[in-house]
């Protein structure tokens, strides 16, 4: 949710002036949408999990890759540096949700995979994670969602 002082929203969008452009406008709506999105994930997976959003992003993408992904490709794929990385990956060793190992030919890079447990969890995170998402965004009609992404697709073309 967005704090408040006062009665009066605080977020992205109260910055905006009448006079301004609508392309700021816009931007700063979708930013405010994001990230009151990415805050209720937040909390959500700290509440039910006891966990973080970049370390359900990073078992995400094991999920995806069952073969196991390495370090590098891993910070590629989720954008973050790669000390992010390690971190999160010795977190979840530490836990026993991950395998880390050697790749065989090239001793300084490590691949890491889910384990069994990993996966178990994941897989619950998951499907709770899809309903909050359904929860927050279900209300849309399909014809408002494919218009929104028909824009959105565009925009992202664009860039």
């Amino acid at each position: 949710m967005t704090q408040q002082l006062n009665s009066v929203p605080l977020d992205h969008e109260t910055r905006l002036q009448e006079s301004d452009h609508h392309s700021i406008k816009l931007w700063l709506r979708l930013l405010t949408c994001s990230s009151l999105i990415e805050r209720r994930l937040r909390g959500e997976l700290r509440k039910r999990f006891n966990t973080t959003l970049p370390r359900f992003d990073f078992m995400s993408q094991l999920v995806r890759n069952p073969a196991g992904l390495t370090m590098g490709e891993l910070s590629r794929r989720m954008m973050v540096s790669g000390g992010n990385i390690s971190g999160i990956a010795s977190q979840l060793v530490k836990e026993g949700l991950v395998d880390r190992s050697t790749v065989p030919e090239n001793r300084r890079s490590f691949i890491v995979k889910l384990t069994p447990q990993g996966n178990e969890l994941f897989a619950k995170m998951a499907i709770e994670h899809e309903q909050w998402i359904v929860d927050l965004l279900g209300h849309l009609k399909r014809e408002e969602v494919e218009n929104l992404m028909l824009l959105l697709k565009r925009i992202k073309q664009a860039i």
